[in-house]
């Protein structure tokens, strides 16, 4: 692990987000693909045909969407699923990812939320006291890793007062031509555009519009090596193009809020019973 460069907060606070080069060892990189290998073997898409995708405002999410937050759940990619619901894709690359309790379900990912490039991760974000709520493994498979439209992750995780830091670690390089992060500087300071709220009561959830202030029109590529680790504000737009290269891509995200920030009733992830992880 190298040393965070000095300068890294001080970016955080003007362009809503940075980069740390490699921030987590070798070692944990393994340690890591081999904690997802297991997961991957131990998803049955015959059995579990779970679709995620961000081109239809969140519509339809299942009850398997809402049970990953207190569990570990695979969704498969978009085109992995052909027009009748058959699987055309290989069992190994047809899935978009997995989460939403790794942290507290699998040992690899409690010592990676644990350790230290991971706490002065989220200090460099400005969380003097984190609260993780999320884990996940986010897949682009060759030649079919679906596009991400642009979003904000407050409109998904919801505090009063909104204080959320994202840590998206790269398990392998990401270029443009395997569907990097792209991300506009300094547009942190522009409103929520969209909420994502959950009416308990129905279990149904819904994308509502709360601002109309155009998405980027120009972004940054965010091209990194395997271990990098990107620090972003909750307010940070960001998206990824398709993968249609023969190369994979895959990254862990984590996200913590400020201890001290209530979690709003209406998200949708809900991690009763699950205990506080506070790091």
């Amino acid at each position: 692990m190298l040393s965070p460069p000095h300068d890294l907060a001080e970016r955080f606070r003007e362009d809503g987000f940075a980069v740390w080069p490699g921030a987590i060892d070798g070692s944990t990189l393994e340690e890591l693909r081999r904690a997802i290998n297991r997961h991957v073997e131990a998803h049955d898409p015959e059995a579990d045909r779970a679709v995620f995708r961000t081109d239809d405002r969140d519509a339809g999410r299942e009850e398997v969407f809402f049970a990953s937050a207190r569990s570990v759940q695979g969704f498969l990619e978009a085109e992995a699923v052909d027009a009748d619901g058959e699987l055309n894709a290989a069992p190994d690359r047809c899935l978009n990812k997995i989460g939403h309790a790794l942290h507290d379900l699998d040992p690899a990912f409690e010592d990676l939320a644990r350790s230290r490039p991971v706490r002065e991760g989220f200090a460099i974000g400005g969380l003097e006291r984190p609260r993780l709520v999320q884990s996940m493994v986010i897949f682009k498979p060759p030649g079919i890793g679906g596009e991400v439209r642009w979003h904000q992750d407050a409109s998904y995780l919801l505090t009063d007062p909104q204080r959320v830091v994202g840590l998206w670690i790269a398990l392998e390089d990401a270029d443009r031509t395997n569907g990097c992060l792209w991300m506009a500087p300094g547009a942190h300071r522009s409103p929520l555009r969209e909420r994502y709220e959950v009416d308990w009561g129905t279990r149904e959830g819904a994308l509502r519009d709360v601002d109309a202030t155009p998405w980027p029109s120009e972004a940054t590529p965010i091209e990194v090596s395997a271990g990098s680790m990107v620090i972003f504000h909750d307010h940070m737009p960001h998206r990824s193009e398709a993968n249609r290269s023969p190369r994979s891509r895959v990254a862990v995200t984590l996200h913590a809020h400020a201890a001290d920030a209530r979690w709003v009733p209406q998200n949708w992830l809900q991690r009763d019973p699950l205990p506080h992880f506070d790091l």
